[in-house]
């Protein structure tokens, strides 16, 4: 699968900028995880949120997806999976997933730790969204599995990202054997009654 899009080279090419698009390309991007000298692996293991991009006709979504660190999980050479946890019901990402398959997903680091790359690492591919499969028992929480066959891996500059710290996870990440405190929009009226049943 090409980088670029047709969008892409037409202003590369307006902007003299293909042969450096072209080398960026070549040096930092692979197209699964067993060549993996950046250290992709490591750097998605130990993240507890990422961006999801999804689209399908006119509806675009950009969803951040939050869990414990190693929520989301290297499956296969070319595959990663995350959990589908408890929403909002409105299902934006999983419906556009269900319509078009091709997702973006960011993952960055806004705290500079000793020892750990200060990296942004994105990766492009196709999802697909499971009710049961296999795994789900290793997502604590997990409503459905959503799984990611990656076609592109790579870094992106990180001089725009702010350097911000982590006070606290949040207290609604799912953790086995303990209850998680219930939103507050779920005890609106109307909301309340309209949730009963629902998953």
């Amino acid at each position: 699968m090409e980088m670029f899009g047709e969008g892409s080279r037409k202003l590369q090419d307006r902007y003299k900028a293909r042969k450096v698009a072209d080398l960026i390309n070549k040096a930092t991007k692979v197209t699964n995880f067993d060549d993996d000298q950046f250290g992709y692996r490591d750097f998605i293991a130990d993240s507890s949120y990422f961006f999801l991009a999804t689209s399908a006709g006119e509806n675009t979504d950009c969803s951040f997806k939050g869990g414990p660190k190693g929520f989301v999980k290297i499956t296969g050479s070319n595959t990663i999976a995350f959990p589908d946890l408890d929403g909002n019901r409105m299902y934006k990402s999983l419906g556009n997933i269900e319509d078009n398959p091709n997702v973006g997903l960011l993952f960055m680091r806004f705290e500079s730790e000793v020892g750990k790359r200060y990296l942004r690492v994105r990766i492009n591919g196709t999802a697909k969204v499971f009710d049961d499969h296999p795994m789900m028992s290793d997502f604590p929480g997990a409503k459905r599995l959503v799984e990611v066959t990656t076609h592109h891996i790579y870094l992106n500059c990180p001089r725009y990202i702010p350097e911000m710290t982590l006070v606290e996870q949040s207290a609604h990440i799912p953790q086995e054997g303990k209850e998680q405190p219930v939103p507050a929009w779920k005890n609106k009226p109307g909301i309340k009654e309209a949730l009963e049943g629902s998953s």
